[in-house]
């Protein structure tokens, strides 16, 4: 059992022992009625259960509550363990199961096989399957039945007991009927190996996340040489990252340059560069130089860890779609006994011996086992959530998976967006031919060296040369720019009014570059201008790419930015929006009211933004994306995050929340399907007991294999996570 530290009320369970949905809606129920719990959630799917309560409440209640009902609570650590113990265990039953119940379907159903007195080695073969490989139905039918409740267990016993009772009252009373012991056998065998499937799928299910909790460094080695577990690591340490090595934990590099591999966090396959004053994330790959770093993050602080705990947190979600399964599942079981019980009636009314009445109605109780409709949505949400995570891309909750389908307008932030969010020099126009540029933009550096502005940090960043030079008697002229003398030169940065002499060549190039979004430097020497530095927040390289998909997801872009006109409208041209669906010179504060206005035309909306004045827009849309390289306040306002700041991956989480919500929406159809058709059939004596068995265990087999089939989402981005290439 683990608490959230986040805030101390809510509790999450791991339960080991559910068959089927209605085992998670008889503990949810249960859970939600004590005093204190606000709200209780149990997935079936992943086996979890994530309860909020009071403060003063007794969490040992909940225990209390899961074990009596017949089901355990087990630490998390030990989930995949019970998995594969579980799946064991359904090996062994299953292995069993088949040994005894191929020889007595072939004596059974096979006249040549038999012998005089083959019932009675049908009865000897079939007995230990049904009480010993079937133990676990029996034993969770007794369960539910003294709390007065009923599951597919409750099916699955009533059907082969009612089997072998009857083949035993024609045994021992030699009755002139038919035996069905092998119906029995080939009930429970075939169950057990749909459920055996069923496991190894879940299993695969979740590999994804496993794959990423196990991606972390297990230790790090300190700048003093002692290598220490990384649960050791506090906050302020300095650790050293070699070549090829895991980063240990989030931090900032305060030595060395490097490339990193981030794609098992962002998806994306290029290395980034960082340097001194650049953040690293834990568990990510150094590739070239050797890094110093100062944890910044450590434990459950770190990206990964709230990485996982999101997924986790959405695996056991709800969508809106799984309402309606919920309750169809609360009330199916017992609507499938009467039809049964009403089979068994009718067909003795109508004149039918009791032999074939009795095999119609254990057909109606196999085939009604609702498993497919209780993993329809569950499974669904856990791969597509899973799949998420590996592409950097974190959906907090099955209710996104349906504000997503609804989206037919996206609105873009523009800086750290659509841009980099980070000024860079773009050009340097100077209009004397003879003009060495290079040298003067190494002396406007070393000038702006001295500012802390960031237009100045774009002008050093573009110049490695510039500490060679020595700057004296600087000096900062607010709202003008700045000046230095250099070998007795004095170097002019900053707007015309800092010049004495600027050409009309210059002046015009500084107003064509304002005029496209960019900001004019003018440069020069001796109080004339000479050169105008054009910085400009770049475009992200993918930006375009974006736009484009967004379109062909049939979405309206529209670009909501607080810079002015001119700027915003340069940008947009860029990258293929529309100018009339440029949205410009917004306040911060007004741009949630933007969102509300288009919502009051319409429109389902989705808002894509990074910063903290981004955050009451995303609040307000009704799907908010955020850059995961933006502020912690703008990704909990947000649905969807993507850990990268590639826009492209925003196109990717939108297309795979509709696959995973169509995804979804098929398994629901048909596993309502298969029960609608399958009943009436097995009622009307069309099906027997052995096949309706067996259609069954397929229903169930085809919803996790259509769930499964989300792991080959690939998105528009060209990524390769390593947990998908087996270098984890």
């Amino acid at each position: 059992m683990s608490r959230s530290t986040e805030v101390a009320v809510r509790t999450d369970l791991v339960i080991d022992g559910m068959t089927c949905s209605a085992c998670s809606a008889r503990i949810q129920r249960k859970l939600d009625r004590l005093d204190g719990v606000d709200d209780a959630t149990v997935n079936f799917a992943n086996g979890r259960a994530s309860i909020r309560h009071d403060v003063e409440f007794d969490v040992a209640m909940l225990d209390d509550v899961v074990t009596g009902l017949g089901y355990s609570v087990i630490d998390p650590s030990e989930t995949d363990a019970a998995e594969a113990r579980r799946q064991q265990d359904l090996g062994r039953r299953l292995v069993f199961a088949a040994a005894m119940t191929i020889p007595t379907m072939a004596i059974g159903m096979i006249p040549a096989f038999r012998f005089d007195g083959w019932e009675w080695v049908a009865a000897g073969l079939i007995t230990p399957v049904v009480f010993g490989a079937g133990s676990t139905f029996h034993r969770a039918a007794v369960l539910n039945l003294r709390h007065a409740s009923t599951t597919m267990d409750t099916l699955v016993s009533m059907g082969t007991v009612s089997a072998w009772a009857w083949s035993v009252v024609v045994l021992l009373a030699d009755l002139d009927a038919s035996v069905y012991f092998e119906t029995a056998g080939v009930i429970i065998t075939l169950i057990l190996l749909g459920k055996w499937f069923e496991a190894r799928a879940k299993r695969r299910s979740g590999a994804a996340l496993r794959a990423l909790a196990d991606l972390g460094a297990p230790t790090a080695e300190l700048v003093d040489g002692r290598r220490i577990d990384v649960a050791e690591l506090a906050v302020g340490m300095h650790f050293l990252v070699r070549p090829g090595d895991r980063i240990a934990t989030d931090g900032v590099v305060v030595d060395g340059h490097s490339a990193v591999d981030a794609s098992m966090i962002t998806g994306e396959p290029v290395p980034v560069e960082v340097g001194v004053g650049d953040d690293v994330v834990g568990a990510t790959i150094n590739t070239t130089g050797a890094l110093t770093a100062e944890a910044t993050r450590v434990g459950a602080d770190t990206a990964l860890a709230q990485i996982i705990r999101l997924v986790d947190e959405a695996q056991g979600s709800r969508a809106a779609v799984q309402r309606l399964a919920d309750r169809v599942a609360a009330v199916f079981v017992p609507v499938a006994i009467a039809i049964a019980a009403a089979t068994l009636i009718g067909w003795l009314l109508a004149g039918a011996d009791t032999g074939e009445a009795f095999t119609n109605a254990v057909a109606v109780l196999i085939i009604a086992c609702p498993c497919a409709l209780g993993l329809a949505t569950p499974l669904g949400i856990m791969v597509g959530t899973g799949r998420g995570a590996q592409l950097g891309v974190i959906i907090k909750g099955g209710e996104v998976l349906e504000d997503t389908r609804a989206i037919d307008t996206i609105v873009l932030d523009k800086t750290g967006t659509i841009t980099e969010g980070r000024m860079v020099l773009d050009e340097v126009v100077g209009p004397d031919p003879e003009l060495d540029t290079g040298e003067l933009l190494s002396l406007a550096a070393a000038v702006e060296h001295r500012s802390e502005h960031p237009i100045a940090r774009a002008v050093v960043d573009a110049a490695a040369d510039h500490e060679r030079h020595t700057v004296e008697r600087f000096r900062a002229q607010p709202g003008l720019g700045v000046r230095g003398t250099i070998d007795d030169v004095v170097v002019h940065v900053g707007r015309e009014a800092l010049f004495d002499t600027v050409p009309s060549v210059i002046a015009t190039h500084a107003a064509a570059a304002r005029a496209t979004g960019g900001t004019a430097v003018i440069a020069g020497r001796d109080g004339t201008a000479e050169a105008v530095l054009v910085i400009r927040d770049r475009i992200k390289a993918t930006s375009a790419d974006a736009i484009t998909t967004f379109g062909e997801l049939g979405l309206r872009v529209q670009l909501l930015t607080g810079d002015h006109r001119a700027a915003a409208a340069a940008v947009a041209e860029s990258v293929g929006i529309r100018a009339d669906d440029v949205i410009a010179d917004v306040l911060p504060a007004d741009k949630a009211a933007v969102i509300r206005g288009l919502q009051g035309d319409g429109r389902r909306v989705a808002m894509v933004g990074d910063g903290i004045n981004d955050a009451p827009a995303l609040a307000e849309a009704d799907l908010g994306i955020a850059v995961g390289t933006g502020t912690d306040v703008a990704i909990e306002a947000s649905d969807l995050t993507i850990v990268s700041g590639d826009l492209l991956a925003a196109a990717d989480a939108i297309a795979l929340a509709r696959r995973t919500l169509s995804t979804i929406r098929g398994n629901l159809f048909w596993a309502f399907a298969y029960n609608t058709a399958a009943i009436p059939l097995a009622a009307a004596g069309v099906l027997n007991p052995m096949v309706a068995a067996g259609a069954m265990g397929l229903s169930s087999v085809f919803v996790v294999t259509n769930s499964l089939r989300l792991r080959s989402f690939r998105g528009h981005r060209r990524s390769v996570s390593p947990t998908e290439t087996g270098t984890a």
